[in-house]
């Protein structure tokens, strides 16, 4: 175990130990931009400590941050979740603010938005990894704690509780949900004990009992599987669909409806973690358009790399190249396989005509050379004794599970290892953060298969992966 460092450094204006605390009370807010601290933190924060330890902790009073200092390390994610909240409160400065600035009226109005539209806004939180405060708030002019993250998600006018945002959304029952729509836990006895709310981001296995879960919590905002409804009182979550969903408020008949329609849906229905009818259209569009040798079984609503091998191949049959034929179906991509436009997949081994379609790219009238049909690197065996699986996802790479990293393939490499057998190292998630349990689980894994010494070393690589999810 390395030694912990340890260095100066002004605190995060919701650092809450005691020492803070004490000097929040006694001495004003610092003038300067950048995070809130007290003045000559550097020369009195071991003074500050000694002090406070024997200070009764009192409750900070609020401090607005333009920018928010980096989160403590090491803060533990237990079960239960540490959320203290702040309260009602309108949207600080001028800031980004809500797309449409209207305020509900005397009819209720609440801004309109749509599930792709609440979806994007809650992953931009993830990928700047927001870090956690009650009192701090982000430059969009939300709150930085669970409920203002819900509430900047919802594009509401204002920063709401969770008493209150319940007032703008619409009771559903578990088999409704669908992206976008929350998961409330609102403690009415203790408000600040246990209280909590979610995005409810799709389902992550085909038995419903995880799901995405997006939320801000300690240390920043993250999203990651989770077990419905969520990993403690979990009985006492609530769902619920904003009022002002642009898509309609009637549960799955309506999301049915809309994968029939022939509009774009949106990037966030499709990918890693995607569960949702516009899956299954978009599998048999592409199975119409000679993709059915990519599917095993199915195409059903869960994303799988059979449904981004097929994508790819549809996007490769038209000539297109690089970001273009990612294996995401984009608004290109999607009018293409809805309008019956563009050249069909060819059979294994056949070559892409060289005759650009009407509408694609390329100049008109222009013939470009015959381009050979080159199948996905995921496709190709890695020995030429086994054959490819195309129920197994790509290998993403050994940079992403290493200590420090944090994204969706750890995840779903964790919940993988559970299935198989490999996961009682876990004392919560699996989740996005490569942790000692993930290391020690694929070591086990490694281990069963007869492998010692550096082939056992707990990081997973292009075999360990093909084993595993074969």
């Amino acid at each position: 175990m390395e030694a912990p460092v340890f260095e100066e450094f002004d605190p995060v204006s919701d650092c809450d130990c005691p020492g803070c605390v004490h000097w929040r009370r006694v001495m004003p807010p610092s003038a300067l931009p950048g995070p809130v601290g007290h003045p000559a933190a550097r020369g009195a924060l071991l003074l500050a400590a000694a002090a406070g330890a024997v200070l009764a902790a009192g409750q900070p009073v609020p401090a607005v941050a333009a920018a928010h200092g980096p989160a403590r390390p090491g803060d533990p994610r237990g079960d239960e979740p540490d959320t203290p909240q702040g309260t009602k409160a309108p949207l600080h400065g001028l800031g980004e603010g809500p797309t449409v600035p209207a305020k509900p009226g005397a009819g209720g109005e609440l801004p309109a938005t749509t599930r792709a539209a609440i979806i994007n806004r809650a992953k931009k939180w993830v990928a700047w990894q927001v870090p956690y405060s009650n009192t701090a708030y982000w430059p969009d002019g939300y709150r930085q704690d669970c409920s203002g993250f819900v509430s900047m998600a919802w594009n509401l006018p204002g920063n709401e509780w969770t008493g209150s945002l319940g007032t703008f959304g619409v009771r559903i029952s578990r088999d409704q949900v669908q992206p976008g729509d929350m998961l409330l836990f609102h403690n009415a006895a203790d408000p600040q004990n246990g209280s909590h709310v979610v995005l409810f981001g799709g389902w992550a296995d085909y038995t419903h009992t995880y799901y995405l879960a997006y939320e801000q919590t300690r240390p920043h905002t993250r999203g990651q599987s989770t077990p419905y409804a969520y990993w403690s009182n979990s009985d006492r979550y609530v769902p619920y669909r904003y009022k002002g969903l642009a898509e309609g408020t009637s549960g799955a008949a309506a999301s049915a409806s809309g994968a029939r329609d022939s509009r774009y849906p949106g990037r966030s229905f499709f990918g890693p973690g995607a569960d949702n009818p516009h899956v299954t259209r978009l599998g048999r569009l592409l199975v119409e358009r000679g993709a059915g040798r990519f599917y095993s079984t199915g195409p059903g609503p869960r994303w799988s790399d059979a449904d981004r091998r097929a994508t790819q191949a549809f996007q490769r049959a038209q000539g297109w190249r690089a970001t273009d034929a990612d294996g995401l179906p984009g608004p290109r991509t999607w009018s293409y396989l809805v309008g019956r436009k563009g050249r069909d997949i060819p059979a294994a081994g056949r070559s892409v005509p060289g005759t650009p379609v009407a509408g694609g790219p390329g100049t008109k009238g222009f013939s470009a050379p015959s381009v050979p049909f080159i199948p996905s690197i995921s496709s190709i065996p890695s020995i030429p004794s086994i054959p490819s699986d195309p129920s197994v996802p790509g290998y993403p790479g050994r940079g992403l599970f290493r200590p420090g990293a944090d994204n969706e393939f750890v995840t779903r490499l964790g919940e993988q290892l559970v299935k198989k057998g490999f996961g009682t190292y876990y004392t919560s998630g699996p989740g996005p953060r490569w942790g000692e349990a993930d290391r020690r689980g694929v070591e086990a894994f490694q281990r069963a298969q007869g492998w010692r010494g550096g082939a056992a070393d707990g990081c997973p690589g292009p075999e360990t992966w093909r084993r595993l999810f074969s």
